[in-house]
């Protein structure tokens, strides 16, 4: 199914409008855009200031994978989300251009744009356009170290034989359409299509191919949704985040550095940006849409493989694990024992959610080639 959103001005546009609100979101006014989505996959909300468009998508998916948006001109958005491991990185935690190691590890931005906040923690950052400012300006920490030599990128993108004329083309309406606004625009424009839905379990689900999986990874789905486990009370949905219908945060037992529950300092979660006790530890719910390929997992890529992952949740919580249980961990987290069985079962679920159609498809892989 290919759902098409258009400009609707006059009121019997309007009113054929609610046809298609089930697939087209509202805020989707501006711009003409196809989304080739099966029905079951809704097409994610556009701000109305920045319409989807082919052109921009394909500047876009330049800019991603370009050095030169970084102040030294060696790092790119693609250095820590990388398409082979569902734009994540296989590094517990990001380092900067500059040699600066991170506190967190890169997140999966697979179905980005469907999630209400975009980081691990901040509740404030909810537009992939304002979202893009951070890794390309911020200096706490350092990513891509772009302040202060942004004249010096927007030189090179003048000057560059291609860029221009795709600028042009991605904002016709703009006499001088090369500026950090339309690359942040374009860059969002572009994460908005990566879009995961072809995955063997899809296939089973939505397209009732009984052999897309396995029947270890038919089992592991009943555990996986069963209240003994809880798994889905946090990762529901399509996009298996609660993350997708409101800002979703829980602490999951990771820590408790001080029977209080405390956080490593400077990387406490939630509490970072509300300053209240019952935040400390709390993050982001993310996808488990390919989530094989994301390894080593939790915000801080503490946690090395999916198998231990499956032991910090079944324990509780790895400080559970480690005799200290967290008073703050969310209620929704309960210890639960699993046979050798059902762990396989279970791990044969959560594998059948990779979508190697995602992984590989070359309009989101680098165009350098």
């Amino acid at each position: 199914m290919r759902v098409k959103c258009t400009y609707l001005s006059s009121l019997v546009g309007h009113l054929a409008l609610g046809s298609i609100l089930l697939v087209c979101t509202p805020y989707l006014y501006a711009g003409d855009y196809i989304w080739a989505l099966p029905a079951w996959m809704p097409a994610p909300i556009v701000p109305v200031d920045n319409p989807m468009s082919e052109e921009k998508v394909t500047l876009g998916q330049r800019l991603f994978y370009d050095a030169n948006l970084s102040g030294p001109g060696y790092m790119s958005c693609s250095t820590c989300h990388m398409p082979e491991h569902s734009f994540s990185e296989p590094r517990p935690v990001s380092v900067g251009v500059t040699g600066q190691f991170h506190s967190r590890n890169a997140m999966s931005i697979v179905n980005v744009a469907y999630m209400k906040t975009l980081t691990w923690a901040n509740p404030n950052e909810v537009r992939l356009e304002d979202q893009a400012n951070v890794p390309i300006f911020g200096t706490h920490p350092i990513e891509m170290d772009t302040k202060g030599q942004e004249e010096k990128v927007i030189l090179f993108l003048q000057r560059d034989p291609i860029y221009p004329n795709l600028f042009h083309k991605a904002f016709p309406d703009q006499d001088n359409p090369i500026s950090f606004d339309t690359i942040t625009k374009a860059l969002a424009s572009f994460e908005r299509t990566l879009i995961s839905y072809q995955s063997p379990y899809d296939d089973y689900k939505y397209n009732h191919n009984d052999s897309a999986i396995s029947e270890d990874a038919k089992l592991g789905e009943a555990l996986f949704f069963s209240a003994r486990l809880g798994c889905s009370s946090c990762h529901t949905g399509v996009h298996f985040s609660d993350a997708t219908q409101a800002s979703a945060f829980h602490n999951t037992g990771l820590y408790n550095l001080d029977g209080k529950g405390a956080y490593p300092e400077g990387n406490q979660g939630l509490f970072e940006h509300t300053g209240k006790e019952a935040d400390k530890g709390r993050f982001r719910t993310p996808t488990l849409r390919n989530i094989a390929q994301t390894a080593p997992y939790m915000h801080d890529g503490s946690i090395a493989t999916l198998e231990k992952v499956i032991e910090h949740y079944a324990a509780g919580g790895r400080a559970a694990q480690q005799g200290k249980a967290s008073p703050l961990r969310s209620d929704k987290l309960h210890p639960f024992l699993l046979t050798d069985d059902e762990k396989r079962q279970l791990m044969a679920f959560l594998t059948s959610l990779t979508d190697s159609k995602f992984i590989d498809n070359p309009h989101f892989t680098t165009p350098f080639r």
